[in-house]
């Protein structure tokens, strides 16, 4: 089943979300969106994905 990732196509191997930005690499801080919806931190644990969602992970960058 695939799903868009920051904007590519990519593979879902699992439909938990948390699970599934972990295994994207994600630390925290970050901020997550699903078919353009905020999802809290805590609740990404309970939020199950399916085909075609669209996920957003987006990390503070630091600059000047």
């Amino acid at each position: 089943m695939n799903v868009v990732f920051n904007g590519e196509t990519t593979q879902l191997n699992t439909p938990n979300l948390r699970e599934f930005i972990v295994a994207k690499g994600a630390k925290e801080p970050f901020a997550v969106a699903v078919n353009g919806e905020f999802v809290p931190r805590s609740l990404c644990a309970d939020t199950q994905l399916k085909a075609g969602d669209s996920i957003d992970l987006l990390s503070p960058i630091q600059g000047g």
